[in-house]
């Protein structure tokens, strides 16, 4: 079973594709990437990588509540970044929102993001 998941409090989907996808059950959350854009303007929120990091994170969490999940329940994160160099400031900002019980994370390169963003961050959770 799957069922998408939308949220008002997170920027809509650039593309064909849910903002998340609530599977097993209801007992999984898959999240697409979540980009540093504020949903109400649906613009970069800042051109730093602090900015968007927190803002893609901010963006994650309400999909993930949109779910039935939140921070805490991420067991799974991919951070996509347009230049390893920003890791260190992501990575910051990062542990600001999982600071206790963080998830197993990969981060890579990429050539380019959607939008040109700095940043793009997806997670996989547990719903209760």
């Amino acid at each position: 079973m799957k069922k998408g998941i939308q949220t008002d409090l997170a920027p809509k989907a650039i593309g064909p594709y849910q903002q998340a996808i609530l599977a097993t059950a209801n007992t999984w959350v898959f999240t697409a990437g979540q980009l540093g854009i504020d949903p109400n303007s649906n613009a970069f929120v800042s051109e730093t990588i602090e900015g968007q990091a927190e803002q893609a994170l901010k963006n994650l969490q309400a999909v993930l509540r949109a779910a039935g999940s939140d921070l805490s329940q991420v067991v799974k994160t991919t951070v996509f970044l347009r230049d390893m160099e920003d890791f260190a400031a992501m990575n910051a900002v990062y542990a600001r929102f999982f600071a206790d019980n963080s998830p197993a994370r990969s981060a890579v390169q990429v050539a380019r993001l959607p939008k040109d963003a700095r940043v793009e961050i997806e997670a996989i959770a547990q719903v209760n």
